[in-house]
């Protein structure tokens, strides 16, 4: 059983190759066919010349072929040779005829036909028409009979010889088979070559791939940009479509890496400052707590020592909740969802910062309607209770704090500004990015670095997003999220 082709290569020659020997048998075989059908037409117009070339004799009957012997009477100019002649008794028991060889080069003369071959010829219609006879002696003849005129012959019989036109069509078909056979060769060898030439781009490319196989794709410094050279990149061309795809694929994979990279890096550091941050308050407990065993019957150290550890405590609680908080809204977890009202909600949480920061002077302007968005009541409050604490915790006293909300572009935007120093080029490109710190010792006063990367998670959960503008005196921490519904209201605007 043969095994079907796996190569491209070959299935194109071989489609290559059954193209050509198709095209030429049917080219092959239309042509035998015209020709043969016209051969055989210009011999049906020969034995019908034939017929009516022949003359008749002084008494009226048409001319005999001979006496039988084919010596006294010689073929008629422009005779061609093999043409059959006789004439017929109505009785069909014998007859007379000739047929016009030639005995040596440049000598023709009329032989009597045999008895076979004339009861052959005996059964042939005399009705003018053309009909294929097969004369036992002779061969393959095309004839035509017509009535005898006068005379004791019947009907009149002459016909021509197939064989010539059998011959031409024969060595016409032979000629066409050796063609087929030249045609499929010079198809295979150069369908080979032009298909190989053409496919080298493609085998490139597979180069290509395999090579960035074999490449330890585990390791952090392997490089997949422009690993397909440009000449295999020419969207004009299959190949060159193939090979920019290639190229775009490796792109995307080596910029999925270095996104994997920057992400195992964020985890590490991630892990790292958490536990820096744990390790903080655990230690300060267990040195309390040894404190407070070391003195039993002292009743102010031991109650200092509680007093540290439940303060440590809650501060632990609130940075695992934060980091609990993270976690949920890493993995997806859908928050609660009902409409807020904006307004009331940056009332509550400016009049609770003015508690805490007396110091500062805090400002409060919203517009004449009551915002709502829909979303998590207690994120949406931690957001804005997050921008607040950090503009108060990072200026200095006296500072002024705004905090406004307005529609904006079919969205409510929330804001916070303040006139304290600000962050420096390093720490507002990465202010949003968890445990950040200000300066290079990565300490921050009452603070472990996740305000503003909670404030970015709970914004973008919501589907907005978060914006930070800062320069010394010049601060402002913008939220953006998805418009809910206005609700008529009265304008409330504090200054305190």
């Amino acid at each position: 059983m043969l095994r079907r082709p796996v190569s491209l290569t070959a299935r194109l020659v071989l489609t290559v190759v059954a193209l050509t020997v198709v095209v030429t048998v049917v080219a092959g075989g239309v042509t035998s066919v015209a020709v043969g059908r016209f051969l055989h037409d210009r011999l049906d117009n020969e034995v019908r010349a034939e017929l009516a070339r022949v003359t008749l004799s002084p008494d009226g009957s048409r001319l005999s072929p001979g006496d039988g012997d084919g010596d006294e009477l010689g073929p008629p100019p422009g005779q061609p040779v093999g043409t059959v002649t006789a004439q017929l008794p109505g009785d069909a028991s014998g007859g007379e005829g000739s047929v016009l060889l030639q005995r040596d080069p440049g000598e023709a003369a009329n032989v009597p036909l045999s008895e076979a071959d004339l009861a052959v010829l005996a059964r042939v219609p005399d009705d003018g028409d053309l009909h294929d006879v097969d004369l036992p002696v002779l061969g393959e003849y095309r004839v035509a009979a017509v009535p005898a005129e006068s005379g004791d012959a019947a009907s009149f019989v002459t016909g021509l010889p197939t064989e010539p036109v059998h011959e031409v069509v024969r060595t016409m078909v032979l000629w066409e088979l050796l063609l087929l056979v030249l045609s499929a060769v010079a198809a295979w060898l150069g369908g080979r070559f032009l298909v190989r030439r053409q496919l080298r781009p493609l085998r490139e490319v597979a180069a290509t791939a395999d090579d960035v196989a074999r490449l330890p794709l585990a390791t952090d410094e392997v490089d997949l940009h422009d690993r397909v050279p440009g000449h295999l990149r020419d969207e004009r061309t299959e190949v060159g479509r193939v090979g920019d795809a290639l190229a775009n694929l490796l792109s995307h994979v080596g910029t999925s890496f270095a996104a994997r990279r920057r992400v195992e890096e964020q985890i590490r550091r991630f892990v790292a400052d958490a536990s820096h941050e744990l390790r903080t308050p655990l230690t300060t407990i267990g040195g309390y707590v040894q404190l407070a065993r070391r003195r039993p019957d002292d009743r102010e150290a031991t109650a200092t020592a509680l007093t540290k550890v439940e303060e440590e405590s809650a501060r632990m609680t609130a940075l695992v909740e934060d980091l609990l908080l993270l976690a949920r809204l890493d993995s997806g977890r859908p928050l609660e969802r009902r409409e807020v009202d904006v307004t009331k909600l940056m009332l509550e949480a400016v009049a609770d910062a003015r508690v805490v920061g007396a110091d500062h002077r805090w400002r409060l302007d919203v517009p004449d309607d009551a915002l709502v968005v829909v979303g998590d009541p207690l994120r949406l409050h931690q957001v804005v209770t997050n921008l607040l604490t950090n503009a108060r915790k990072y200026t200095p006293a006296g500072s002024t704090v705004t905090a406004r909300a307005a529609q904006r572009d079919g969205a409510v935007v929330l804001a916070v500004h303040d006139d304290g120093p600000g962050f420096d080029d390093d720490a507002a490109a990465h202010a949003f990015e968890r445990f950040a710190r200000g300066d290079p010792a990565r300490v921050r006063a009452g603070g472990v670095g996740l305000g503003l990367a909670l404030v970015e998670a709970i914004v973008v959960a919501h589907g907005g997003a978060a914006h930070l503008e800062s320069r010394p005196g010049d601060t402002t921490v913008s939220v953006t999220l998805p418009v809910g519904v206005s609700v008529p209201g009265p304008a409330t605007t504090v200054d305190a």
